[in-house]
């Protein structure tokens, strides 16, 4: 008996034995540069704009003073007075309800000496970098004797002073006044003093402060590290402003453009519908005064070098919300800001939408080739007003290419319907959403193989794989998601016959003032970190290539056996090969690539990794490198290179061929 258990003892080591070395022999993968089989869109990788997550107003953009006009419905919320106790100087909120307009408020301080002003606490405090230049601006009117001044003062969390510059002469009539500050020391906390000096009443509006140090150096502009991380994915398109603002709680808080372009203190501010969406999360202080407007948008467009791509209300408020819609016969002005948006973008200085933009300082068209109808709706009341919106916007701009959408599910009854209807409609993209667990991006890296080729093309506008809550703010970007979201990204590319443009969502938010996430960059006042999903779109994007080729491993697609995902492309404008090879298993893999017959130009290929060894490990501000690319270089031999993939990683190779 003890002979025959040592025998199956012997029989059951080999095979444990056997299946390891079966499990660890190398993977061949077969790329056939020679034979691509689709092209790459320029805008298959872009980004997704929303303001969530105070993602505008205290965040891009990089107006520092938070209800700078007094608009909000608390007209002194981010304001406090700086008043000596025995002060006989008063502050009076003046509303101007006779007049037409947005702004219609200002603030009338009527001083008596002492020490008198209002302080601005900014987005949870104003970020201020030491030894750099801040534009102060206010408009003001003086309305009884002349030398009152203004005092304006840069401090830090403690009430030290970091900056101050002073204005005098005021006018008695309404004028901008500007003056910089140059500061002495950082402040992540910091406040901004505006301080009445002298006896007699003075009226302010519009009080600004931004750092002189904006992306591109423009004014009214945007947050230079943020809109440099944009910048840096190469994204094709931008998507925006949304999501779920362009929706609204009910129409009455839609988003309209038209209010957001022109003189920025004539845009009308409206509550951000993330103020109240979450009761968790309440934001009563979110507000959207949209001085990142619709001409901002464009303009980063056209700094990034991405196709814009504008969504606009189809006459429904959000579905999850009131669901509140215009009637049919009451569609037109909707429909007429589709229109006169294409005419702002596109028209020249002689027409009315067209003359706007030059006068804003774009006397060139933006060249907008893409407008969505619609964010997320669903149901036949979606698709009633889609014909509408389509018809009209066809019939004036034939070549403008319009999207559409299956609504917030990628599966289900809703999917279907949308998807009967849209195929009777014919839009020139589909837009799918996904926010599902890692395992669903796993899971379905395929989900497009089998999708008609001479189709409708598919616009993958919002994605992001959902890991288990973490107490950390930027915890649920943690590197289970991002691989997830690699494996899955192999999938899109492979099937760019069908994908065109893919985003992830959301993009920005802020460390203390968020309201969803995961997000793929987090921030504070003062820093900003990308997170793990932040690589893996950058790994992608810059790493996009002309055409899809096909990777084999015995005339199979690559997706998930052996724990193994892959995608390849070459690129005809640097005649390189590009593999995406994503790991998911807690092993290393040992692969060897074949280039079939390749004419290489080097010997050596570029090779990034992006891996962390934890599923859980992240980025924070704190710790922004922890899961951050590496390059390397690795060699080819006869048109082969063996590999060991890292546990739990995303590689790329670049390997420079003759030519295509």
């Amino acid at each position: 008996m003890n002979q025959i258990k040592k025998y199956i003892g012997t029989i059951l080591l080999l095979f444990i034995y056997c299946k390891n070395v079966t499990a660890q022999q190398t993977i061949q993968l077969m790329l056939q540069p020679a034979k691509p089989v689709a092209a790459i869109q320029p805008t298959m990788w872009g980004i997704f704009f929303e303001d969530i997550n105070f993602a505008a107003d205290g965040g891009l953009y990089a107006e520092l003073v938070k209800n700078r006009s007094f608009e909000f419905p608390m007209p002194m919320t981010g304001w406090r007075e700086i008043k000596e106790k025995e002060s006989r100087s008063k502050l009076l909120i003046v509303n101007n309800a006779n007049e037409t307009g947005a702004n219609l408020r200002y603030a009338s301080i009527s001083a008596a000496g002492g020490n008198f002003g209002i302080s601005n606490e900014g987005f949870r405090g104003m970020g201020i970098y030491a030894n750099q230049q801040y534009e102060f601006s206010v408009v003001a009117k003086n309305e009884t004797v002349a030398g009152l001044k203004i005092k304006v003062q840069l401090v830090n969390a403690s009430g030290k002073i970091i900056g101050e510059t002073s204005l005098g002469n005021l006018n008695s009539e309404w004028k901008k006044y500007t003056a910089f500050i140059t500061t002495t020391d950082s402040a992540q906390k910091g406040k901004l003093n505006v301080l009445f000096e002298g006896n007699g009443t003075v009226d302010i509006d519009m009080v600004s402060l931004f750092p002189k140090n904006t992306f591109k150096n423009r004014p009214n502009g945007l947050r230079a590290d943020l809109a440099q991380k944009l910048a840096d994915l190469k994204p094709g398109f931008i998507r925006f402003p949304g999501g779920c603002i362009v929706e609204g709680r009910d129409l009455a808080n839609r988003y309209q453009w038209k209010t957001t372009v022109g003189d920025v203190a004539s845009r009308k501010l409206i509550m951000n519908r993330w103020n109240v969406e979450f009761k968790n999360k309440p934001a009563p202080d979110y507000f959207q005064s949209f001085g990142l407007g619709f001409y901002e948008y464009f303009q980063l467009a056209d700094d990034l070098g991405a196709e814009p791509l504008p969504i606009l209300n189809c006459g429904m408020a959000c579905q999850f919300n009131s669901g509140e819609v215009t009637a049919l016969d009451a569609l037109q002005p909707y429909i007429q800001d589709a229109l006169d948006l294409i005419e702002f973008a596109n028209g020249d200085a002689t027409t009315a939408w067209g003359k706007l933009r030059a006068d804003m300082g774009h006397p060139a068209p933006f060249n907008l080739k893409f407008l969505g109808v619609g964010n997320e709706q669903w149901e036949s009341q979606y698709f009633e007003r889609y014909k509408i919106f389509e018809k009209a916007i066809l019939a004036k701009y034939p070549n403008i290419k319009i999207v559409s959408g299956t609504g917030p599910y990628s599966d289900g009854a809703y999917f279907d319907m949308a998807w009967k209807e849209l195929k009777q409609l014919q839009p020139s993209l589909i837009d799918e959403h996904y926010y599902k667990p890692p395992k669903w991006f796993l899971d379905n890296a395929n989900r497009y193989d089998h999708y008609d080729r001479n189709g409708i093309k598919i616009f993958a506008g919002e994605y992001a794989a959902h890991p288990k809550e973490n107490n950390n703010a930027e915890g649920r970007n943690n590197w289970e998601s991002a691989i997830a979201e690699a494996a899955f990204m192999t999938g899109l590319e492979r099937n760019a016959a069908v994908v065109q443009m893919a985003s992830y969502a959301p993009l920005l938010a802020h460390v203390e003032a968020w309201q969803w996430r995961p997000d793929l960059i987090w921030f504070d006042n003062l820093r900003s970190v990308g997170t793990p999903n932040y690589y893996v779109q950058k790994l992608f994007s810059v790493n996009k290539g002309t055409h899809v080729i096909p990777v084999l491993n015995n005339g199979e697609i690559v997706s998930g056996k052996d724990s193994l995902y892959a995608s390849a492309a070459i690129d005809k404008n640097t005649n390189e090969v590009i593999l995406k090879l994503v790991n998911i298993s807690g092993r290393a893999l040992p692969v060897n690539i074949n280039l079939d017959k390749t004419m290489l130009k080097k010997q050596l290929a570029k090779m990034f990794v992006l891996k962390a060894a934890d599923k859980e490990a992240f980025n924070t501000l704190d710790k922004p490198e922890l899961v951050v690319p590496v390059e390397k270089q690795l060699e080819v031999k006869n048109n082969k290179i063996d590999l060991l993939l890292d546990a739990g990683s995303l590689t790329v190779l670049r390997i420079v061929a003759t030519k295509f």
